[in-house]
C-alpha cells in the first residue's frame, strides 16, 4: 500500500505537487478488503527541489501512532538562460 502511494505521487511533477499539497492530504483508500489512511505532506519546497511525507496505517492503536512512512525527494527543473 504505502509503496503505491509513494509511486503514484512522486510521478506527479514538482509543479503538481505543490499545488495538490497547500494543505494536508489525508483521505482513505481500500487494498486487499482493508482501509487504510493515507497523509502526504509536503516537508519542504526550496529552490532546488521538494521534500514529501507520505503515511499509511491501518486505523489500529499500534499503525495510528506509529504509521508506516516513507519520504521522497523531487528535484526541481533548473532554470533555462
Amino acid at each position: 500500500m504505502l509503496d503505491s502511494e509513494v509511486q503514484r505521487w512522486s510521478a506527479m511533477s514538482c509543479d503538481q505537487l505543490v499545488s495538490e499539497l497547500r494543505e494536508v492530504q489525508a483521505y482513505a483508500v481500500e487494498f486487499d478488503s482493508k482501509k487504510y489512511q493515507v497523509e502526504i505532506d509536503l516537508l519542504e519546497n526550496t529552490d532546488k527541489y521538494i521534500h514529501v511525507m507520505v503515511a499509511v496505517d491501518d486505523g489500529g492503536l499500534p499503525t495510528s501512532i506509529a504509521p508506516m512512512t516513507r519520504a521522497f525527494i523531487s528535484p526541481k527543473a533548473l532554470p533555462t538562460v
